[in-house]
Parts: C-alpha cells; structure tokens; sequence
C-alpha cells in the first residue's frame, strides 16, 4: 500500500471566528482561531469548513493566509450558493468547525527563483498565501498578477514598484502585497481604475515578452482561479517553455480522499488516470492535466 503522506497532518477544530469582513461583490474574508491548521498549513492547501449547523455537507476554502504563532488562518470566499450564504451570516465569536489543512501545496523550483503567480477570482487567496511563503526566503523573487470581474476584496493602490512590459497608467495592486515588498498588478474587463483591461493571461504575456531569454530561462508559473484561466496559464506556460504548477478547484463532498468525487483527468506515467483533487491535489503539474 502507498504511504499516506496526508496521515497525521490534517486536523478537526472547532474555530472561534476572529474576523468576518464583507467586501463588494458578495465577498468575505473570514479569520478563524485554528492553531493546528495555521501550525501545518502550506501555500495551496485548502480547509473543508462546515458553514453552518443544519448544513452537514462542507465547503472547501482555499487558506489565503496562516499566522503559525498566533493560531489562526484566513480565507477570502464569496457567498455563491447555500452554504457560503449561510457562512456569510456567521459573527464575530461564533465557533465554526473545520477539516485542515488538506492537500498537496505547491513547491517552488529554487533553479526557477523568478516566480510568477497568477490569481483570478477566488482563486487569489492560495497566491497570497505563497507569495507570503516566498517573501521569507532571499532566494525567491516574486510577482502576482490578479484577476477579477468584481470589485477586488481590498482597496487597490498604485504600485510603488516598476515592472518590465507594464502599459502606461497600469499601476493599480494589491496593498498588502506592497507591503511585504512584492510587486503586484490588477486585471479586469471591468475598466476599474488602473487595472490591466485585458485577461491576466495576456497581462503576464506582457511581463514575459519585455524578458531576455537568460530571464525567462529563471521563469517558473504558479496559477489557481477559473478553469478557462487555468487552460490558459498552461497553453501560456507551454509557449514560453515554463514549469507551470495550478491549483484545481471541484466540488467535493469529503475532501479526505473517500468519495472520489472530485477526480480529475490527469496524463501520468502509466497513462491517463483519475486523481482526487482534495488529496491527490489541489495542486498539479499544469502539464499533466488533461484540460
């Protein structure tokens, strides 16, 4: 029997919740006290939370930030359907349970140390969290590209920082990501002021373009959003030559590697093969995947 490498590292907690902040375009950003799931937490990994007490079936949440010292992990949802609306509801103080932190993470190529991560939609918090991840070691030097069609869950503000390929007025990014020293660009079709009005795939075109090849030769691609932005990173990924890592996102019901519902079709070795996305994953070889 292979190993159970998830075995003893994913955890049940009861979470107090620390903050429950809603943002336009029916978007939170929810803080729990979870010390064992913020202990173990990778950039990647995602929590199956309960959303509510007459709500058995669990949601994955992708973990966008975990404070290792301090207990607690954070993630960035929008209420879609039953169970995040009920999520949404949830106060300051109330105790929620949660399954974490569950799945492969991504891991960095330290001959790649140029890192480019791109996050669209929902799919930002798990960039987020590695480029916090990276920003602690010298070696890695990152960027991230968002994406979003709503109102960006946090006040955009011009970059302090150039980047190579940028249009002129192109400026807006993430505070938090200036903050932590990491240059940072919007996108959206939107026309919000000073995003990229354009997909985050042909942003990133722009970036890899204004690099020489010893550049791009440093290049590696990190992604998770939408699956026709995922498609894209890796056709993009493929016409520049660059190991590309996505995170996937399914609908799953057990999220521990039980139900099977959440296979995906992915080209190994031995040929093509269903993989869990919860255990198997989220995370995968862009190029493997059968898109």
């Amino acid at each position: 029997m292979p190993e159970k490498t998830h075995r003893d590292t994913v955890f049940v907690e009861n979470a107090n919740i620390l903050l429950h902040d809603a943002w336009p375009g029916e978007q939170y950003v929810l803080r729990v006290q979870a010390p064992k799931c913020a202990a173990h937490a990778t950039p990647g990994s995602f929590a199956h939370v309960q959303c509510g007490p007459d709500l058995p079936m669990r949601r994955p949440l992708s973990i966008m930030r975990a404070h290792a010292s301090a207990g607690w992990v954070e993630f960035l949802y929008k209420d879609v359907g039953s169970g995040t609306h009920e999520l949404s509801k949830r106060t300051t103080g109330e105790s929620i349970s949660l399954i974490g932190p569950v799945g492969v993470p991504f891991t960095p190529d330290p001959e790649r140390p140029h890192t480019l991560l791109l996050g669209g939609g929902v799919g930002m918090p798990p960039m987020v969290f590695l480029a916090d991840r990276l920003r602690k070691d010298a070696r890695w030097q990152p960027v991230v590209f968002m994406g979003s069609e709503v109102p960006f869950p946090f006040n955009a503000q011009p970059s302090r920082f150039l980047l190579p390929g940028m249009p002129e007025g192109i400026i807006a990014a993430m505070p938090l990501l200036e903050d932590w020293g990491i240059p940072s660009r919007l996108a959206s079709l939107q026309a919000y002021p000073g995003c990229y009005e354009g997909y985050i795939t042909d942003l990133a075109r722009l970036w890899l373009d204004d690099l020489d090849a010893e550049a791009r030769a440093t290049v590696s691609l990190f992604a998770c959003g939408p699956h026709p932005m995922l498609a894209a990173t890796a056709t993009l990924a493929r016409e520049y030559d660059l190991p590309c890592q996505v995170s996937l996102e399914e609908y799953m019901a057990c999220a521990v590697g039980g139900c099977a519902g959440c296979a995906v079709a992915i080209n190994t070795p031995d040929g093509p093969a269903m993989k869990r996305v919860c255990v198997d994953g989220p995370v995968f070889d862009a190029y493997t995947v059968d898109w």
